[in-house]
């Protein structure tokens, strides 16, 4: 969606200059603050957000983040102007902030209801098609537009390195205000001034870009499940990868592309001096994705697949596939579409209705889920494999984290449930030892660039470790129960990844679930 204020590229070094000047006479200031104050502000001129009559950065670009959310950052040990990390989720409607804490770690800051977004669930793939983006994005201080027509924006930086790379158009695709989109996430003035100031405030610390993670839905195994027949279900697959490996770690991802695709936390292998060099359209070279990285990612990738085989396997419902619906809406914000006339705010931006003229209305997001709850599997425990996987809280989450309940799916007695029939144990031999994850508790990320070591391995075995599920507590006296077929877990090849080669080894779920079928 294009905005208000394009690139004059004459007169910037005389802008830049400017910058220095006006930053440089501003009274009280620290050297540091001079300096990154004009970055930001040179970085905005850059942008376009100067007119012909000279720098004109409005109030509500500069406005101070309020006493609450102050409040809430002292709360959380999280500084001022730590680095922050967005994700979006288009089914649920939801943008999360995350925030670097005094550990160096992210953690939750904020979640904010989306209040629109256009097209349907899916990659944007052709300039016009009304898509909202999926995928990793950088933003640095040059994509943020102060002089939007749509109150503040962030441009996504559409199309980055894997869009280009398999030939997707379009551009100008934005997180803006005034809940009205066109192929983009729309909020809230006041959410976008927000979130526009918590990113402002992480430049002038220092952040040099920040990272948004945009999804079609939360990549939980429910979800997936409810979505498997949909023909973008790889590329999801593809993002859930990163998504993964951010939510083991609680680390933004290093996020490369090679062989048009993404690749996440890829370093030099141990054994060689070549440094990395990867070409978006060309062959992925070889390279390693570190241990402490690698095993909980696995780990979790394990579980989840799991759950998405047996979720599969008793029918759960699957999502339909509709075509010609025009985005989502988060329900909070369902008497927005009573709005029928533009109207113009005190600046005299116009703002349009929710819904534009000849368009179906939006779909609405289902019920308000804590997102947090979301990854209580993907924390690293002590416990093996499928610890923790079938106790009560991971049965509650898996039955509350779609619109489509998948407990409508129990077609048994009506005695137990269906979550309670979906993971009955069928034995009563004693559970096998499962392996046990990498604990990250304590581990903090390098100072930046982050560097991770690596540790070799020793090559697998050529008998595959076979693994159990591990026994669930029985809602009621259940009657005799036959014994339960061995699950085959695929064993890394290492602890290291080399290469383009998917943390589990390629396989259909029919051929690596045979046993559960």
């Amino acid at each position: 969606m294009m905005a208000r204020g394009m690139v004059h590229l004459s007169g910037n070094f005389a802008l830049i200059r400017s910058c220095l000047g006006r930053a440089l006479g501003r009274s009280g200031m620290s050297l540091r603050a001079v300096a990154t104050s004009a970055a930001l502000a040179c970085a905005f001129a850059l942008a376009g957000c100067y007119g012909d009559e000279g720098y004109q950065l409005p109030a509500k670009a500069m406005k101070e983040l309020s006493p609450e959310m102050l409040a809430v950052l002292q709360q959380k040990n999280m500084p001022k102007d730590s680095p922050i990390l967005v994700r979006v989720f288009k089914e649920e409607s939801e943008l999360e902030v995350w925030k670097q804490d005094t550990t160096g770690l992210y953690q939750l800051l904020r979640v904010y209801p989306i209040c629109r977004w256009s097209g349907e669930l899916g990659p944007k793939k052709v300039e016009g098609d009304r898509q909202a983006p999926e995928g990793f994005y950088s933003i640095t201080a040059g994509l943020m537009n102060p002089n939007s027509n749509y109150y503040l924006a962030i441009n996504m930086g559409f199309p980055n390195a894997y869009d280009k790379a398999n030939g997707y158009s379009g551009g100008f695709l934005m997180i803006h205000g005034d809940c009205s989109s066109r192929g983009c996430y729309a909020m809230t003035d006041e959410q976008i001034g927000e979130i526009y100031s918590l990113a402002r405030e992480s430049f002038l610390g220092g952040q040099k870009q920040f990272q948004i993670q945009a999804y079609p839905f939360r990549m939980t195994p429910a979800n997936l499940a409810r979505h498997r027949t949909n023909p973008n279900m790889p590329f999801w697959k593809m993002l859930k990868e990163g998504s993964d490996h951010f939510e083991v770690t609680h680390v933004e991802p290093k996020v490369d592309v090679c062989d048009r695709h993404y690749v996440f936390d890829a370093q030099q292998p141990a054994n060689s001096t070549k440094p990395l060099v990867f070409s978006p359209s060309g062959r992925c070279p070889a390279y390693e994705v570190a241990d402490e990285i690698a095993g909980p990612a696995l780990e979790k990738q394990r579980n989840d697949e799991y759950q998405i085989a047996q979720l599969t396997r008793f029918n759960a419902p699957v999502a339909p596939i509709v075509m010609g619906t025009d985005g989502g809406m988060n329900r909070v914000f369902v008497a927005r579409l009573q709005e029928t006339q533009p109207v113009y705010d005190n600046d005299g931006h116009i703002h349009a209705p929710p819904v534009h003229p000849g368009m179906p209305q939006p779909t609405i997001s289902g019920p308000r889920e804590e997102p947090e709850a979301g990854m209580k599997t993907a924390s690293v425990q002590k416990t093996g494999l499928f610890g923790g996987l079938f106790d009560r809280t991971t049965t509650q989450q898996s039955t509350s984290q779609s619109t489509s309940q998948v407990a409508a799916a129990n077609t048994g007695s009506s005695s137990e449930s269906f979550f309670a029939r979906l993971f009955k144990p069928k034995t009563e031999a004693a559970p096998q030892p499962a392996p046990q994850a990498t604990t990250l508790a304590g581990v903090k990320p390098a100072p930046a660039p982050r560097k991770v070591e690596t540790a070799k391995v020793e090559a697998p075995k050529s008998e595959p470790q076979k693994i159990e599920p591990q026994k669930a507590e029985a809602p009621t006296a259940a009657a005799p129960r036959a014994q339960a077929p061995q699950v085959a877990s695929a064993a890394p090849t290492a602890g290291l990844f080399k290469g383009a080669q998917p943390l589990v080894p390629a396989g259909s779920f029919d051929s690596r679930w045979a046993g559960l079928q």
